[in-house]
């Protein structure tokens, strides 16, 4: 793999204010799903997916 060249410094600030900002962010306390579907998330891989079939938006 050819080694890339370095980000010019305007993006590297971009990325370490992105990086701040993720971190000084407190993660959002939801409340549990009343009624929801039982077992693991459906869409935990970016597509929907449902007793092994998965469906890509």
């Amino acid at each position: 793999m050819p080694d890339q060249p370095a980000l010019p410094p305007e993006a590297q600030r971009a990325l370490a204010e992105a990086e701040a900002r993720r971190a000084a962010t407190a993660p959002v306390a939801l409340p549990p799903e009343l009624g929801g579907r039982k077992g693991l998330e459906p869409v935990r891989y970016g597509d929907w997916e449902k007793k092994g079939l998965a469906v890509d938006f």
